[in-house]
C-alpha cells in the first residue's frame, strides 16, 4: 500500500467516512480519534485500531481508507457533484386509517383510488449537477425545504445520495448545525480540543492557536463552563471559530449566521472573505442575501430539489426574489390597473390609468427589490384637456401609513411644460431607492393646477429586502433610510 497518511491531517474526511459507513456515534469515533492523535499513525495503524474498536471487517475498513487515500493525495482542489436523495415516507396507524376511510369514501363516489402508501416517495435532492473551482465562493439560496442543508451534508459525507455521486479534493471544515462535533458535558475549553481534533487539528496546531478561537468566540468567562450551558449564539460563535482557524482548502457554513450578535456575524463575513483570499473554496447557505452578495462570487438557486438557477451571485439573488415573489403570491404582478384599484378616493375623476415597476435594466419588479436598488415607475394616466400645469407624484408609506418619501415630477429642472392632452406617461427612475428593508405602501396622485384632481391609495406593495448597499454585508438596524457616508479616522 503505497499510501501513507497520518491520521491527524486527514481528521474529519475519515471520521465522517466511518461515521456514516459504520453508523457509529459521533462521540464515540471523536473519542477514538482524540487517542490516535498523539502518535504518528499511518492508514494501516489507524485500520487495526478502528477493526478493534468497532469489530469491522479488515477488508472493508481497509477499502475504506484507501480509495479515501487516493481521493486525498489528488492535487486538484474542486468540489463536484451529480447526485440525488430520495426519501420513502411510511404511513402510522393514524395515516393508515386515514387513508382507509378515504379510499371506501372514493369507492362509494366512484372516483379513482389514490395511490398506494408504499409507493409514495419524496425527493429531496434531484438532477442536482454543479462544480466549486478553487478560489470560488458559492452561495446557495432557496425557500425552506428546497434541500440546501441536505446538499452540503451529502457533501460533508455525512449522508449518502440515493443516486450520483460527489467529489471533493481538500481538506474540508464543515458547519452544518449547532453543537456537532461538541459533547455537552465538556466545558468549552475540552471541546475545542475535541472539535479540533475531530476537523483533523494537531494538539500543537490547537494549542498555538487557542488564544485566537477564544477571543474570535468571544467566551472568554465562560471557557470553563460545560457547553451544555451555552446558548445556541455561544454554540455557533465556538464552533464557527475552530472552523474558521482550521485553515481549511474547503468551508461549508449552513446559517451560521441566524445566530449571533452582529458584531459577530461581521466577524464571521470577514473571515469568510479571508477564506476567498486565500484561495480557499466557501459553499455558504444564507438566508441573510446582503451577506451573500457580499462575499459570493457565484449563486446557485434550489427550488424543490432541483437546479433552478447557476451563474454570478447577484443575478442569482433576483432571480431568487423573483421567484419567491411569484410563488408566494405577493407579486404575481409588475403592473397595476389604476382603473380597478379600490384605493381611489370617491370624489377623485378617474384620470390615473396604470402603474408599471421595474429595475434600472427594464426588468420588473414583482413585489420585491433590494435595498438601494434602482427603480423605474411608470404611471399612465388621462388628461381630458390641453393643459400644461400637471404633475404626478409616487409615495412611499410604511406598514403603518407613516409618509417615508415622494418622488414628484415638479421637482424635476428638466421637466417639459408644453400642453399636452389624451394619454399621457410619465416615467420616474430612481437611482437607488435609499429605504431600509421593509413592506411599503405605494400611492400615486395626479395633480392640475396645484391641486389633486385624482390618486390612489394601496396602488401597490413593494417588500425591500436587504442587500450588500454598503460593500460591508452589513445594513444598520435602526432608522428608515440608507444613507451614503464614509468615515475616516484622523
Amino acid at each position: 500500500m503505497p499510501f501513507s497518511y497520518r491520521f491527524h491531517a486527514r481528521g474529519e474526511a475519515i471520521l465522517l467516512d466511518l461515521a456514516s459507513g459504520y453508523y457509529f456515534s459521533l462521540n464515540r469515533v471523536g473519542a477514538v480519534i482524540w487517542e490516535l492523535l498523539d502518535g504518528e499513525r499511518t492508514l494501516g495503524a489507524i485500520q487495526q485500531a478502528v477493526c478493534g474498536r468497532f469489530e469491522a471487517s479488515p477488508e472493508t475498513v481497509w477499502a475504506d481508507l484507501e480509495a479515501l487515500a487516493r481521493r486525498l493525495c489528488a492535487d486538484k482542489l474542486a468540489t463536484m457533484a451529480e447526485l440525488g436523495q430520495r426519501v420513502k415516507t411510511y404511513d402510522n396507524l393514524r395515516e393508515l386509517l386515514a387513508r382507509s376511510g378515504r379510499g371506501w369514501l372514493d369507492r362509494v363516489r366512484g372516483a379513482p383510488p389514490a395511490a398506494a402508501a408504499d409507493n409514495r416517495e419524496f425527493w429531496a435532492l434531484r438532477d442536482v449537477s454543479f462544480e466549486v473551482q478553487r478560489g470560488d465562493t458559492l452561495g446557495i439560496v432557496g425557500a425552506n425545504g428546497a434541500g440546501k442543508t441536505t446538499l452540503l451534508k451529502i457533501i460533508s459525507r455525512i449522508a449518502d445520495p440515493t443516486a450520483g455521486w460527489v467529489r471533493v479534493r481538500g481538506r474540508t471544515a464543515s458547519l452544518l448545525e449547532v453543537g456537532t462535533g461538541f459533547h455537552p458535558e465538556l466545558t468549552g475549553r475540552e471541546n475545542i480540543y475535541l472539535n479540533g481534533a475531530i476537523l483533523g487539528m494537531k494538539r500543537s496546531q490547537i494549542r498555538a492557536r487557542f488564544d485566537q478561537i477564544v477571543a474570535f468566540a468571544g467566551i472568554g468567562r465562560f471557557l470553563d463552563t460545560p457547553v451544555k450551558r451555552y446558548s445556541s449564539g455561544m454554540y455557533v460563535r465556538l464552533a464557527f471559530s475552530v472552523a474558521a482557524h482550521l485553515e481549511s482548502e474547503i468551508l461549508i457554513a449552513d446559517e451560521v449566521l441566524a445566530v449571533g450578535d452582529a458584531a459577530f456575524q461581521k466577524k464571521c463575513l470577514g473571515k469568510m472573505a479571508e477564506a476567498r483570499t486565500h484561495a480557499a473554496s466557501v459553499l455558504f447557505v444564507s438566508h441573510n442575501l446582503a451577506a451573500l452578495e457580499s462575499i459570493c462570487n457565484r449563486g446557485l438557486v434550489l427550488e424543490h430539489g432541483a437546479v433552478a438557477f447557476t451563474g454570478p451571485i447577484e443575478s442569482a439573488i433576483r432571480y431568487y426574489l423573483q421567484s419567491a415573489a411569484v410563488h408566494s403570491g405577493a407579486g404575481e404582478s409588475h403592473v397595476a390597473e389604476l382603473d380597478t384599484c379600490a384605493g381611489r378616493r370617491l370624489s377623485s375623476k378617474p384620470l390615473l390609468r396604470r402603474l408599471e415597476l421595474y429595475t434600472g435594466e427594464d426588468q420588473p419588479v414583482r413585489g420585491v427589490l433590494p435595498a438601494g436598488a434602482s427603480l423605474k415607475a411608470v404611471l399612465e394616466f388621462e388628461l381630458e384637456r390641453p393643459m400644461a400645469g400637471f404633475d404626478a407624484q409616487i409615495a412611499f408609506d410604511s406598514w403603518a401609513g407613516q409618509r417615508m418619501c415622494t418622488a414628484h415630477s415638479g421637482c424635476e429642472p428638466d421637466r417639459s411644460h408644453h400642453p399636452r392632452t389624451g394619454k399621457q406617461v410619465f416615467v420616474c427612475e430612481i437611482p437607488r431607492l435609499p429605504l431600509l428593508p421593509g413592506v411599503y405602501r405605494l400611492n400615486v396622485a395626479l395633480e392640475i393646477g396645484g391641486r389633486v384632481t385624482d390618486s390612489v391609495e394601496d396602488a401597490m406593495r413593494l417588500k425591500v429586502v436587504p442587500s450588500d448597499y454598503y460593500g460591508t454585508g452589513m445594513l444598520p438596524e435602526r432608522g428608515a433610510f440608507l444613507v451614503d457616508n464614509r468615515w475616516t479616522l484622523r
